[in-house]
């Protein structure tokens, strides 16, 4: 059975971005960036795996890639309909046209019931590439966490889940620090 992987970057005080969907405040170094980019190069939108000369690399890790529509958006307000064109999309949203991309499947019914039949399938692991509601509908699907946690403190925004009171379990695999303060964090659900 593949895992689904909630790939998210947080705040000290938890969150994934400010109230207007900020994300620019995080700090970034390069050395940072090129080793997330190296080793989670699967996950990396199209553009960037292409400005990085990586456009043509194997898929390691991931090879479906689930979102909501908030997500999927900036990506369309820019003209790109398949932002991971390397990646199966899938895109959850009630309210989306079919952008008439032939990777780009968008899902109107129970993220749940689709996320167990994409589990259920052969291949390589799901990105859950947010967001906090999505996410938080999807919590008991979650098998692993992968946070990079920034140092800043945001004081308030889009948290990193969106659920009623549901204390879940994970258990901590991996520890690394960044020359940005950034540490990133690896998890797999206790169950």
């Amino acid at each position: 059975m593949r895992e689904l992987t909630y790939y998210i970057g947080v705040t000290l005080d938890g969150f994934i971005a400010g109230p207007a969907d900020e994300v620019d405040f995080y700090p970034v170094t390069s050395a940072f960036a090129e080793t997330l980019g190296t080793e989670l190069s699967d996950i990396q939108p199209a553009f960037v795996r292409a400005g990085r000369g990586g456009a043509d690399e194997p898929l390691i890790r991931f090879d479906t890639v689930v979102m909501g529509r908030r997500t999927y958006e900036p990506a369309l307000q820019a003209g790109i309909t398949d932002p991971y064109s390397q990646l199966r999309t899938v895109v959850f949203s009630g309210s989306l046209d079919d952008p008439g991309e032939a990777n780009v499947e968008i899902v109107r019914r129970d993220p749940v019931a689709r996320v167990r039949e994409l589990k259920a399938e052969s291949g390589l692991g799901i990105y859950l590439a947010g967001g906090a509601v999505l996410a938080g509908v999807l919590l008991d699907e979650i098998d692993r966490l992968i946070v990079k946690k920034y140092p800043v403190i945001a004081g308030s925004g889009i948290p990193m889940t969106s659920h009623p009171f549901a204390p879940t379990h994970f258990g901590l695999d991996q520890v690394r620090a960044f020359d940005n303060g950034c540490v990133v964090l690896e998890y797999t659900r206790l169950r």
